[in-house]
């Protein structure tokens, strides 16, 4: 699977193609990532990349043309990649298009800044919109991260176990259940009998009832969706 990132702060994920599974997964080659600087495509004497809105308004929308630029030369490499945009007004991401998408072979993913990219990019150019959730954000880099994170580890190969991806919060429209690890005691607090007892029939028993009321007591959305409500 591959990333091709087009955004105006390419330093802003160096940390992140650096760390943990995205590391190992780069080094492993179950992944690629390619981080493009929207600013080098601009054909202004000053690289600029916006202006202000027609009509009127605060702030800044970026300009059109380096991006569709930026877009284009990924195509020419790339021609069957899905261009993602995020933006607040996309469709909510959950882990079930994660693993929709995680089926797919390669995305390039336009980060936005200021009060967003003008309109025809998005009509011209972009496959889906995709929000992090209902809240506001400085700019697109951080559900870009989100993205490549939640595709990645539903990478074959990705996971050392492969039994993680599939037994986490969100798998079964539950959420996870509670876990623990040594010591057995800890600030007189006890790790659950039944984790300690070897019957791996109770103990899935035990997760199972923990997920049930996690999930009703945090997220009745999602306890009304499993229940196929």
């Amino acid at each position: 699977m591959k990333f091709t990132i087009l955004t105006l702060f390419p330093e802003f994920f160096q940390g992140f193609t650096e760390s943990s599974i995205i590391k190992k997964s780069l080094d492993r080659e179950l992944i690629q990532i390619e981080i493009k600087n929207i600013r080098d495509f601009s054909t202004n004497k000053h690289n600029k990349t916006d202006d202000y809105p027609y009509g009127g308004g605060p702030g800044m929308v970026m300009t059109p043309q380096p991006i569709a630029d930026s877009i284009r030369y990924v195509k020419e490499k790339d021609p069957g990649a899905k261009v993602v945009y995020f933006t607040p007004r996309g469709k909510v991401f959950t882990q079930e298009d994660a693993r929709g998408f995680a089926r797919e072979g390669s995305y390039i993913l336009l980060c936005g800044h200021y009060e967003g990219v003008d309109q025809r990019i998005i009509d011209k150019y972009v496959d889906v919109e995709i929000s992090a959730g209902d809240f506001i954000l400085t700019g697109g880099e951080i559900p870009a991260l989100i993205f490549m994170d939640a595709l990645t580890r539903l990478q074959e190969g990705v996971l050392g176990n492969e039994e993680s991806a599939s037994d986490e919060s969100f798998s079964e429209n539950l959420l996870e259940y509670p876990q623990y690890t040594r010591p057995p005691l800890f600030e007189d607090l006890e790790v659950p009998e039944v984790l300690l007892s070897g019957n791996h029939k109770e103990i899935d028993r035990w997760r199972l009832e923990k997920s049930l009321e996690i999930t009703e007591r945090l997220r009745p959305d999602l306890y009304e969706k499993h229940l196929g409500g």
